[in-house]
C-alpha cells in the first residue's frame, strides 16, 4: 500500500523535487500557506474532504493540499463552489495573517487564478450570482477541432461592469469567510504549520484530529461533503 500511495501521489500531484533547496524562511511561508488551505478544508461543511498536505515541492508547486471527494460527482452545488472559493483563499490569507500584508508572496498566484475563473463561471455560465439565472458570453468554437478559442461578448458594457462587480463580490466574500475561519482557529493553523515543518507531509486524518482537539467536534463529524451540525457551526 505504501508503493500504491507513492505512485498515486506522483500521478496526481507530480514528482517530488527534493533537490529544490528552499531557505528556512521560504519553507515556513510554504508551511503556513498549505496549513491555511488545509485548515479551511477541514472545517468547511461542503468542501471536499482533506486527504493530504505536503511542503515537499512537487511538479511546479512548492507545496500541495490535496482534497479527494468522497464519491464521484457529475454536478456541483452552489454551496460546494462557494466553499471551494474559501479554501482557495486560505493560503494567501495565512501568509497575510502570520507574516503581514507587506510580506505576502507570489505563492498564491495559481490559487487566485483558479478562484477568479471559478467565480467567473458561477456568474457567466451557471447563473449563481445576483445577476440572476442568466448566461453571458457566447462561446466560439472550432467545429473540427472541438476546442474553445474565445467567448463572444453578447452583452452591453454596463452588464460587463456588473459581471466584474459580481466576480469581485464572490471572491471578496470568500476572502472574508477565510479570514474569519483562520483568525478563529489560529492555534490550529500554527499547529499544522509546525507539524509540516517537522515532518513535511501530513495525512488528512492528522489534520482532522488537530481540529477536533481544538473545537471539541468529533473527527467523524468534521468530514464532508455536506457535513451535518455541529461542524457547520465551526466557521
Amino acid at each position: 500500500m505504501v508503493d500504491f500511495e507513492f505512485a498515486k501521489d506522483k500521478v496526481m500531484m507530480g514528482a517530488e523535487r527534493r533537490s529544490l533547496a528552499l531557505s528556512e524562511e521560504e519553507k515556513r511561508v510554504v508551511a503556513y500557506h498549505e496549513a491555511g488551505h488545509a485548515l479551511i478544508a477541514a472545517v468547511l461543511p461542503n468542501a471536499d474532504p482533506l486527504h493530504k498536505v505536503t511542503i515537499i515541492p512537487r511538479g511546479l508547486a512548492l507545496g500541495l493540499t490535496q482534497q479527494l471527494p468522497a464519491e464521484d460527482r457529475y454536478m456541483h452545488g452552489k454551496s460546494y463552489l462557494q466553499d471551494e472559493l474559501v479554501v482557495l483563499m486560505g493560503g494567501r490569507l495565512a501568509e497575510q495573517i502570520v507574516f503581514g500584508e507587506d510580506h505576502i508572496t507570489t505563492g498564491a498566484g495559481n490559487d487566485l487564478e483558479r478562484a477568479t475563473e471559478l467565480s467567473r463561471k458561477m456568474v457567466c455560465e451557471w447563473g449563481m450570482s445576483h445577476l440572476g439565472p442568466l448566461t453571458f458570453g457566447k462561446r466560439e468554437e472550432a467545429i473540427f477541432l472541438g476546442k474553445e478559442f474565445a467567448r463572444h461578448q453578447d452583452y452591453s458594457e454596463a452588464t460587463a461592469v456588473e459581471i466584474d462587480s459580481e466576480i469581485k463580490r464572490l471572491v471578496e466574500t470568500a476572502f472574508a469567510r477565510a479570514k474569519e475561519a483562520l483568525m478563529k482557529h489560529r492555534p490550529v493553523l500554527d499547529k499544522i504549520a509546525d507539524a509540516l515543518l517537522e515532518r513535511e507531509v501530513l495525512e488528512g486524518e492528522e489534520v482532522y484530529q488537530m481540529v477536533s482537539e481544538h473545537t471539541g467536534v468529533p473527527v467523524d463529524k468534521l468530514k464532508g461533503p455536506g457535513r451535518p451540525s455541529p461542524s457547520t457551526e465551526i466557521v
